[in-house]
């Protein structure tokens, strides 16, 4: 295997070997964006989609866009061509930059982002527990109401995850004033009376290159989808509750807070998205959509 080699301000080196300045606002304030994409037998998967939320973010948290849409796909075919494995994840970092001084407000003089990337193993969820439904439990919404920016300041989301992770369950689900929004690393989806339900794009959730994904992959599956609020009732009350990320593709929830979700295990629906999932993957890379 080779060695794992990164990109950070245009030069190339060892992930192990690289360092950015202590003043760099990314380490002060989290002031950066960021953004993971999956890439399966080396062909990056909704690219274009993934990009599009990187420079949405971007521009949401005023820092100038470094690199051309043409540039930021080169940086990605590199460091999928740099890095084994064949499945790998690809995340981009955007900060705002080192500034000469600790300061809340942006710097007055203009100073350069730094973009940082690096390539990871794909983390495919083992078989086994994808077969039997994963745990999740359920958490007050206490987070920033900025959801829709991907920001690297996620200490909200890591102290949600850490409290399932601390109860052997896989996912945090959050519900803000009695209505479900997204949970610490995914997007939620419920079924209920065979309709698979999402909560609306605002600000309180990060809108998942998945939805649009899912939005297909309902309509070739001939499940009806809609976006609409959704009550805690209602997740709690759910046939299925599914979870999707680019790492966890599509999951069943099995429990929640202890409970059976539906019949305790993953049901159509879920079953029915998962396969359309690994067609679309499979067309994908039929279709040319790759880095090369």
């Amino acid at each position: 295997m080779r060695d794992s080699l990164c990109h950070l301000d245009g030069a190339w080196l060892p992930l192990r070997e690289a360092r950015v300045p202590v003043m760099d606002r990314g380490f002060l304030f989290g002031d950066g964006v960021y953004e993971v994409i999956p890439v399966y037998a080396r062909r990056p998967f909704r690219l274009a989609e993934h990009l599009a939320r990187l420079r949405r973010s971007l521009r949401a948290v005023a820092i100038p866009d470094p690199l051309a849409e043409g540039d930021w796909a080169a940086l990605v075919a590199r460091l999928v061509d740099a890095n084994d494995p064949a499945d790998q994840c690809i995340y981009l970092q955007v900060t705002r930059g080192a500034a000469p001084v600790r300061d809340h407000a942006f710097p007055a003089a203009t100073v350069a982002p730094t973009v940082f990337g690096y390539s990871f193993a794909f983390p495919h969820v083992p078989a086994p527990r994808r077969a039997a439904g994963v745990d999740a439990i359920t958490l007050p919404d206490r987070r920033w109401l900025r959801g829709q920016i991907k920001s690297t300041s996620l200490l909200g989301a890591v102290l949600a995850r850490q409290a399932s992770a601390e109860l052997d369950a896989q996912e945090t689900i959050l519900i803000r004033d009695g209505w479900l929004t997204e949970a610490s690393a995914s997007n939620v989806w419920v079924v209920r009376h065979g309709k698979l339900l999402c909560p609306p794009m605002d600000e309180r959730k990060l809108e998942g290159v998945r939805v649009g994904l899912f939005e297909e992959l309902a309509q070739a599956a001939g499940i009806a989808l809609v976006q609409r609020e959704i009550a805690e009732w209602e997740l709690r009350c759910a046939d299925e509750v599914l979870l999707s990320s680019a790492t966890k593709e599509v999951l069943a929830v099995a429990r929640l807070d202890g409970r059976a979700v539906g019949e305790g295990r993953p049901g159509p629906v879920y079953r029915a998205l998962h396969a359309a999932y690994q067609v679309a993957k499979l067309a994908a890379a039929a279709a040319g959509e790759s880095t090369r």
